[in-house]
């Protein structure tokens, strides 16, 4: 158990060390703090202008944890980068050499990322969900209101499980251009607009990021669902990196 914490330590002293897994994490407090800013003071103009932009489903609960979803890019960069660097850079080698066994060394960065990702996601989402409401004015609701807390526990849940699922994907592809080039892309757009085309809709329910925001739905009775859906990928790309991870230099 000692070996174990003390290879735990050591990744998350190369966390801080690293300007690379560094900067993506903390990247992701502002970014998240400022689109929820900027959602609220864009929805507030538009609902006292009764804009027709205003999406007709609008609720100020959902709204503010929308911006969450724009700051998960940071976290899928971080967790890419935690485990692509050191392939990358040959220093996986050096942590072999500390670290012999494979599973530990995987486990300890699997440890380190989902122990960073939640610590703050926990207070971002508080935090974005107040700034939201603050922005909004009057139109605003309360952070107890039906639904919400539930919906913030599911986007920490969800925040997560998706950069456990980035660092999964880039222990398979090795590299960080890959994983990178495909998952910010789709998550950002991609998915979004398979969700809404007829031929496509319904697989990209299934997408793991499709499926996690139905865990940051307020009120969704496929919060559930979507959970176990994200936790199958997640699980798969873990398992998937962790053999590629076990034959690195074969």
């Amino acid at each position: 158990m000692s070996e174990t914490v003390a290879a735990i330590r050591a990744e998350f002293a190369k966390v801080r060390g690293i300007r690379g897994t560094r900067t993506a994490l903390l990247f992701f407090v502002p970014f998240s703090i400022l689109v929820s800013a900027l959602n609220g003071w864009s929805a507030k103009g538009a609902i006292e202008s009764d804009h027709p932009g205003l999406r007709p489903d609008f609720t100020p609960e959902q709204a503010g944890l929308d911006g969450l979803l724009y700051g998960q890019l940071a976290l899928i960069v971080f967790g890419v980068l935690v485990f692509a660097g050191e392939y990358t850079s040959g220093m996986m080698r050096v942590s072999l050499t500390a670290v012999p066994r494979r599973g530990r060394l995987y486990g300890a960065k699997a440890a380190v990322i989902a122990g960073a990702a939640a610590a703050l996601a926990i207070p971002v989402a508080v935090a974005c969900y107040l700034v939201t409401q603050f922005a909004l004015g009057r139109h605003g609701a309360p952070i107890d209101a039906s639904g919400v807390p539930r919906a913030l526990a599911g986007a920490v849940l969800y925040l997560t499980l998706m950069s456990l699922f980035a660092a999964g994907v880039a222990a398979v592809s090795r590299s960080a251009v890959l994983p990178l080039a495909v998952l910010l892309p789709t998550v950002l757009a991609g998915s979004q607009i398979l969700s809404v085309i007829g031929a496509t809709k319904e697989i990209a329910r299934y997408f793991p990021d499709r499926a996690g925001a139905r865990m940051v739905a307020v009120g969704s009775d496929e919060a559930y669902t979507g959970f176990l859906v994200l936790l199958a990928w997640t699980a798969a790309a873990l398992l998937a990196g962790w053999l590629r991870h076990r034959r690195w230099d074969a």
